[in-house]
């Protein structure tokens, strides 16, 4: 919150909302690195924090829309981001998106979403479904244990084989049928 000036803060029943701007007079676009004081427009963001004692923060922060002042770069205008606060289009604060993935990880959809809410930052299970599937994989080191098995997609229709490194538990693959032809690939 170093970036920003806090101008109000408003309690009502279990809603926090912080009014807050920019501090920096300009700002960097992030296409050419040049930077730029001309103020284009200017509008506001919410953005979703981690709850305070069980009540819903949100940040509703004024932004401006500046405009790139090298001609050379594609970009006509940029809006300006607050460092460790913002990132282009996200809704969450940096913490928050954190707290939200390790929610995901632990629990996925349904059952993360009611503990979500339980937290005081009610959340649908699609978003945390999501910010699952935006976690890097790691990659698949030298198995020593190699579990195969075999199952039905649909009921007596069409099998599948999954490969799983027993000792770390994950998944490796999946592949189509159940014959032993693409184990040996």
């Amino acid at each position: 919150m170093a970036g920003v000036v806090l101008e109000l803060v408003e309690r009502a029943v279990g809603r926090i909302t912080m009014h807050a701007r920019a501090r920096a007079a300009d700002a960097v676009c992030p296409h050419c690195g040049s930077a730029s004081g001309r103020v284009h427009g200017r509008y506001l963001r919410r953005l979703s924090d981690a709850a305070i004692s069980g009540a819903k923060v949100v940040i509703e922060l004024l932004v401006r829309r500046f405009r790139c002042l090298n001609a050379a770069c594609a970009a006509v205008t940029f809006v300006e981001q607050v460092a460790g606060l913002t990132s282009p289009h996200a809704r969450f604060t940096p913490q928050l998106r954190g707290m939200l993935t390790s929610i995901a990880v632990a629990l996925a959809g349904r059952p993360g979403s009611r503990l979500s809410l339980a937290l005081g930052v009610p959340v649908a299970k699609d978003t945390l479904l999501r910010l699952l599937r935006a976690l890097p994989e790691e990659p698949v080191e030298q198995v020593r244990v190699l579990g195969v098995d075999d199952f039905a997609l649909r009921k007596g229709d069409s099998h599948s084989t999954i490969l799983v490194d027993l000792e770390r538990r994950r998944p490796i693959d999946v592949l189509p049928g159940r014959e032993a032809e693409p184990l040996a690939a």
